[in-house]
């Protein structure tokens, strides 16, 4: 019978099961709702002119959580927030295609960018799923200033997982969970993986949901 998976273990090349787990569930569908909800709560809270608040998801988990806070914002304060999504693609510092250079790996699906608001003036928080290095933040900063030049920009993301390479501080953090760099942290989202769970990983377990090395 298949074992849920925080209970799988790896097997040595004998065939004996390893006593360390090759995945465990780190937030459960229960455990994301309440970490959202607590998110919402303090964009409230941080926020006193919340109506020139927008939330930006970040493709691709990033878009159906800005949503997810928005419904939840709506649910607190009576109401709904401005609501876009960005593609970082060509802003990546791990993709090549302006330079014609080969791309360093497998590169991602260009999604659409819509943001039907201004922006200056605004506060835009930036929505994502997992925080890693900083690159992918930066990016999407690099992308959001080409439609405009808000007031401020907040970041809030589901997970961060360290391992910083650029001077990056989330605003708002549901989880912080540290990991080594042989690790993946995988979002999954019913959205996007008829499922919603966050699931730690090792290097050997390819997965989706998580953020991009770079």
């Amino acid at each position: 019978m298949h074992q849920p998976a925080d209970l799988e273990r790896e097997l040595t090349p004998g065939g004996r099961p390893e006593n360390r787990p090759a995945s465990r569930i780190v937030l459960d569908a229960a455990a994301i709702g309440r970490t959202l909800s607590r998110i919402a709560h303090e964009i409230i809270e941080r926020n006193e002119e919340l109506e020139a608040v927008a939330l930006v998801g970040i493709h691709t988990r990033g878009v159906p959580l800005a949503h997810r806070l928005r419904r939840l914002i709506d649910e607190r304060a009576d109401l709904e927030l401005d609501l876009g999504q960005l593609d970082i693609t060509f802003h990546r510092d791990d993709v090549h295609v302006r330079s014609g250079q080969a791309p360093r790996r497998p590169q991602p699906v260009v999604r659409d960018t819509k943001l039907d608001f201004e922006l200056e003036g605004r506060t835009v928080i930036l929505v994502d799923d997992v925080l890693y290095t900083g690159r992918t933040i930066r990016a999407a900063i690099d992308a959001l200033f080409e439609y405009g030049r808000p007031a401020r920009v907040q970041l809030a993301v589901l997970a961060d997982r360290g391992h910083r390479e650029l001077p990056i501080r989330p605003d708002y953090v549901g989880k912080n969970l540290p990991t080594s760099r042989d690790e993946r942290i995988q979002v999954q989202l019913v959205e996007v993986d008829e499922i919603d769970r966050v699931v730690l990983v090792g290097e050997a377990e390819e997965g989706q949901g998580e953020e991009t090395p770079s």
